[in-house]
């Protein structure tokens, strides 16, 4: 995974910029909750190309695990998402989750960076 660590708003986190592969297992997010620890950093953004499709399919589990690693890690998730992934059970998720500070989704980098701000 190539990423970067951004201090902003006196707050640390990594920006996904590119993986070699997507996302689409539990190993690739302990490897991800690794890089995290490494780096002493709680917060993490992704575009959503990082993901493979079946982590927008709920019933494969994929992002249930992620989230729920995450909230154990205590790890803050923001997601820059295309608009047209969201749609059935995941668009529900979303819905859910955005009203926490554990997973977010954005249109927009600077939407994710103002977010990460608050927290």
């Amino acid at each position: 995974m190539n990423y970067k660590v951004i201090k902003k708003y006196n707050k640390k986190y990594i920006e996904c910029i590119s993986l070699e592969k997507q996302i689409s297992s539990e190993q690739d997010i302990l490897d991800i909750i690794s890089i995290c620890m490494e780096n002493d950093v709680n917060i993490i953004i992704f575009y959503d190309n990082a993901f493979s499709e079946s982590f927008f399919n709920l019933r494969t589990g994929l992002a249930g695990i992620m989230l729920q690693k995450f909230i154990n890690y205590n790890i803050k998730l923001g997601i820059v998402l295309d608009e047209e992934k969201v749609k059935g059970r995941f668009k529900e998720m979303i819905i859910e989750a955005n009203n926490g500070n554990q997973f977010r989704t954005f249109k927009s980098i600077e939407d994710a960076e103002i977010w990460i701000s608050k927290l």
